[in-house]
Order: C-alpha cells, then structure tokens, then sequence
C-alpha cells in the first residue's frame, strides 16, 4: 500500500526538481539583462572596455562611433584608425599603459581638440574620448544630438556617394581617413590575396617638389596595364591637408585627340606655299607656318616670341617686305585699317613690293575673335599677266592694221576680238564689251545694215556647228549700195574668224574680167 505512495512523492519530486531548473534556466536570463552592461543607455561620454584587443563592453556614444567607423577590421582596429592619426605617440604610450597604469593626451587638432584618457586595470583597459572644450558637461540635450547624428548622416553619405576620390593626410604624409570611392579604388589595385587595413594605402605619390600645389594631374596605374588619370586639389587644414581626386580620362583623352589634330594641322600648314599667320583676340601671333618665314624673311625666334600683328607688320617693313609708305603716320593708320577689315572678312589686297615681288594678301575671321592672316607670292602668275595683256596689246595692234574688218568668235558664239577697221565699216565698236557681245546680237545690227540676205542664219548654224568644218564665203549689200564680200574660216579650239572686205566700184565695173579671173583660179 505504500508503493503508491512512494510512486506519487517520487513524481511529485521529479516534477517540482523540472520546475526548479526550468526556473533556475529563465532567471539568469532575466537577471542578465542587468549585468549584460555596466553602462546605461543614459550614460554619457565616450568610454570603451577592452581586454587586450577584445571588446568587453562600451557607453552608447563609443558603440555610436565603433558603427561609424567605415574602417574593416575589429573593435580595436576600429578605434585606433579614429584616433591614432589624431593623437601623436599613442602608439608608445599604449604599449607603456600596462606598467604606468594610466596616460592623458590631447590631441593635434587646433580647431576641436579632443582628450584622450587611458587606464588600465587587471588587465582590463579603459578608453575615454573627452571633447576638450566641453569636457566638463556631463549631459548633452538629446533633441541637439539628435539633430547633429542626422546631419553627421547625411554629411557622411553625401561625402561616401561623391564622384570623386576625397582623403586626408597628416603632415607626416599618411592617409588618415577616406571616402568610399578611395576605399574602393584602393581595394581595385590590392594585390590578389592581400586585404585592405591601417594605414590605408596612399593611391597617389607625391614625390614631386610640387606635392602641395593646389591644382596638377597624376596618373595611377590599374592591374590592367592601363592608367587612370585623375585632378587632384589640395586644400591646407590644420596638421595636414585635405584632397580630392576627381576623374580625368576624358579630358586626357580629348586632349590627346586636339594635340593629334594641332599636329596633323601643323604638319598640313608646313606643306603650304602660303604664308599662314594666326593671331588670337588680343593680337599675339598665336602659329605660323614656314612659308611664312620665305614669305617675309622673318627670323623665327622672332615669331616664336609671339609679337603682335603691328610689330610683325613692322618688322616687314624694316626688311622692306611691305609696300613702301608715303606718310608712316598714315601707314600705321592704315595697318589699324586693315586689321578692322580683316576682323570683319573684308580685307584683300595686293601689295607690290620694292624688289619687284606681288604679294596676295588676306584676312580673315576665325573664333573667339582670331585672326588669320594669308600672304601669297602671286609674282609669276601676275608676271604671265602682263606677259598675256602684253600678248593680247601686240595681237590687237597687228589686226587693227589689217585693212579688212576681222571679228572673231569662240565656240560658244561669244566675240573674243576684233579690230578698228571692223568698228569702222559696222559703225560699232564691241570692244568694251569683249567676251559678252554674241554672235545673235551682232547679225541682228547686221541685218539691220544690209538688204535682206539668208547668209546670217548660214553664219549662225556654221559657228554653231561642232566638229571638222570648211572655209566658205558670200556677198550681202549694204543700204548704201556698198557690196561687201564674207568670209568665214574655223580657227582652233572651235573658234570662227569672220572677214568683211568692201568690193570697190572699179572691180564690180569688169564683172566678165572677174569672173574669167574665179575660173582660171578653180
């Protein structure tokens, strides 16, 4: 009968002993809620614990800046790239804390300074960052912090998105804090197996005397092969300098592309037998070419001095390349002239130098007010001119004293010459109007001068007609009774002379003797 019993109080044990450990399971969870911090969530300041490089606990402000820190790495590793390059001999004063027991520092920073203050007991070390200028508050108004963590947010994101490679440097050269650009393009040119940490790797040498100019351009050389060109601007701050890198390959490129075009340009302009001279808005000689220096036997260490239009005319002067002037006064006004008139597109001239030499001469208008100014030696082509009117003087003499009107067309039936006996026997003179009088204007005044005949429409088809042609010839009779006997002959090129020659009274009197006369000569 007391089996039962037994049964029931041994149940009755093993289920209160459950209960009991169930129970003891859940307090130490509950208690630890208490225990997990030594801090509260309304402590103030930024203190951290650590046992050797391990994290024991932190106040609310050091957990704030530990998840600010975009540094990779532990807790530790965290924390010393935030102050070691603020702190100067931190590192030495941290492998002393252990036997000193404690340090205070301040740091570089003249603007905000911090004060760092380290212990270290039963090998535990405390971190405290202390904000020099209000290291005696011990409260913060929590709407100002409040406002102030969302602008450090939005600065930090604004900085970490930017389009550009920021960093800055302590004095010493090191890199002591990056965006998020440089911290990628830092990993990009890592080496394969190598990971990125402190101190942050330095893209960009500064070995040149010139580190600290405010504005230059580097390059940095990708695993590629390839190089990256970026413009770099540095800004003075206080213990060191803040920089920025901002991508640059297409402005190198495009540069690239107008010094292959200037070349190319260059290399045109020296096959040119033109003298070119470009100035820019101002007047400075800005290029020229080596017909230039044929042209107007100018040094060139002269031109390479970039002298001003005037000084250029100038100096053409004094080497007599320029036509010599009357008055100088006048001439120099006349140089201002013609720069007006170059500026504008309308300057063209022809200067006839001392030594016999013609020059052509141009200007003209190029962006940004430019100025190009062209000088051709236009001598041989002016000298078969005067040779050519000198020709075409000595044929016209020689026709004029021929006595038989001579008129002579080209192929198009435009008059290219005629003589003063032809102006004589027509009572028209188209010298003036040589290369524009047609054939059809001149046998409508001829048919108005001569009884009606059909041996001007003949005239018209035989000029007309292209190809292999026969001389052939016919009488028409004045209004005055004159007679007068044509002849038309092809010329070469397609031309026609046409020959007018008045029969005399005498000759139309023995018209049997003439006629003897033309069939003793078939």
């Amino acid at each position: 009968m007391y089996l039962p019993i037994l049964l029931a109080a041994f149940s009755a044990a093993l289920v209160s002993a459950a209960f009991g450990i169930i129970a003891l399971w859940f307090l130490p969870a509950q208690d630890s809620t208490d225990v997990t911090s030594v801090f509260t969530e309304t402590s103030t300041g930024t203190v951290l614990l650590f046992d050797g490089e391990n994290l024991l606990d932190s106040t609310p402000d050091g957990r704030a800046l530990l998840v600010a820190s975009r540094h990779p790495g532990t807790s530790w590793q965290k924390l010393m790239a935030f102050i070691s390059p603020r702190f100067q001999g931190l590192d030495s004063l941290l492998q002393r804390l252990p036997m000193e027991g404690a340090f205070e520092i301040a740091s570089l920073e003249n603007t905000h300074p911090l004060i760092l203050r380290a212990e270290n007991r039963g090998g535990v070390t405390k971190i405290e960052l202390l904000d020099a200028a209000n290291a005696t508050q011990t409260s913060v108004n929590p709407l100002t912090q409040r406002a102030i963590l969302d602008e450090i947010s939005l600065l930090r994101d604004a900085v970490a998105g930017a389009p550009m490679l920021a960093w800055r440097e302590s004095a010493e050269g090191e890199v002591i804090w990056a965006n998020g650009p440089y911290l990628l393009q830092s990993c990009a040119i890592l080496a394969e197996g190598k990971e990125l940490g402190w101190p942050l790797p330095k893209l960009f040498a500064q070995a040149n005397p010139q580190q600290n100019q405010p504005e230059h351009r580097q390059s940095l050389a990708l695993p590629s092969g390839k190089q990256a060109w970026f413009n770099i601007s540095t800004r003075a701050e206080d213990g060191g300098w803040l920089r920025y890198a901002v991508p640059a390959d297409a402005a190198v490129q495009a540069e690239a592309s107008l010094r292959d075009f200037m070349q190319t340009l260059t290399k045109t302009f020296a096959q040119l037998p033109i003298g070119l001279a470009i100035f820019d808005a101002n007047r400075k000689l800005q290029l020229f070419n080596p017909a230039l220096l044929d042209l107007t036997h100018l040094p060139p260490d002269f031109l390479s001095m970039r002298p001003t239009l005037l000084s250029v005319l100038d100096a053409m002067r004094d080497r007599k390349m320029l036509p010599e002037p009357k008055d100088y006064r006048n001439w120099r006004r006349e140089l201002l002239q013609m720069e007006k008139a170059a500026a504008s597109g309308q300057y063209e001239e022809t200067w006839n130098l001392p030594d016999g030499q013609t020059y052509k001469v141009v200007g003209r208008p190029h962006p940004n007010g430019a100025l190009a100014l062209m000088i051709e030696d236009i001598s041989t082509e002016m000298l078969r001119s005067r040779r050519f009117r000198a020709d075409m003087e000595l044929s016209q003499a020689v026709i004029d004293e021929v006595e038989d009107a001579i008129a002579v067309f080209d192929q198009s039936g435009h008059l290219v010459m005629s003589n003063s006996a032809y102006a004589t026997l027509w009572g028209h003179d188209p010298g003036a109007e040589i290369g524009e009088c047609t054939l059809r204007q001149l046998t409508s005044h001829w048919r108005n001068m001569a009884a009606p005949c059909g041996l001007w429409v003949e005239l018209e088809e035989y000029v007309a007609t292209v190809g292999d042609r026969e001389a052939w010839q016919g009488e028409v009779r004045f209004l005055d009774g004159r007679l007068v006997n044509c002849r038309f002959a092809p010329l070469t090129g397609g031309s026609t002379l046409a020959r007018f020659r008045v029969q005399l009274v005498k000759e139309t009197n023995r018209p049997k003797l003439a006629q003897a006369s033309k069939r003793g000569n078939g």
